[in-house]
């Protein structure tokens, strides 16, 4: 049990880096300190949990695959879509194959599944984790345009473009048809 559980605790520490690797491409729209990768992922979960329900897919495999959906990320860094243009975006199934090197056999195998599924997006589940990551973005965009950010609608356009799911796409209408703290007044009983 000596070294794979170190291996295991090095990627700990790893994972850990994504609450202070920023998602970038809201640096081009002007935001100072926007979201860490981790804080995004976090809510992407439970996004997707929601969607899967809706859609008849188990809620409980769209949040973990949510949650790995970004680990890669500990090695490429967040890379902005006009990054990616150049760059490209990175390939989360080798760099899951890398960081899973060493590990328990079973862990690293379903850590591979995981990440494979997510990349892959054909399974219920997938769709549903791929539309959380869409949704998510959609949010924290009109979180951001209501803190006065007014470069953000081409997030809000995008990732709205890209949700597959009819859940998914009712939830994004009724978030652009109500503000990012209608819940704090409906939950105080203002009008």
């Amino acid at each position: 049990m000596g070294d794979d559980i170190r291996t295991v605790a090095n990627f700990l520490f790893e994972a850990g880096t994504l609450k202070h690797h920023k998602r970038t491409g809201w640096w081009i729209a002007g935001i100072k300190d926007p979201e860490s990768v981790a804080e995004h992922s976090w809510r992407a979960a439970l996004l997707a949990s929601i969607i899967a329900e809706l859609e008849g897919a188990d809620p409980a495999k769209a949040a973990l695959l949510s949650v790995w959906h970004d680990t890669g990320e500990t090695r490429t860094g967040d890379l902005a879509h006009i990054s990616q243009k150049y760059v490209g975006k990175g390939d989360a199934v080798a760099i899951a194959a890398d960081q899973s090197k060493g590990m328990p056999a079973g862990l690293g195998a379903l850590m591979r599944s995981i990440v494979g599924e997510y990349e892959a997006r054909e399974t219920p589940e997938a769709i549903c984790a791929g539309d959380a990551d869409k949704l998510e973005c959609l949010v924290q965009a009109i979180e951001y345009r209501d803190q006065g950010h007014q470069n953000v609608d081409r997030w809000i356009v995008n990732s709205r473009k890209r949700i597959r799911t009819e859940s998914a796409k009712r939830i994004a209408a009724e978030l652009l048809e109500t503000g990012s703290l209608t819940w704090l007044r409906e939950a105080m009983g203002e009008s």
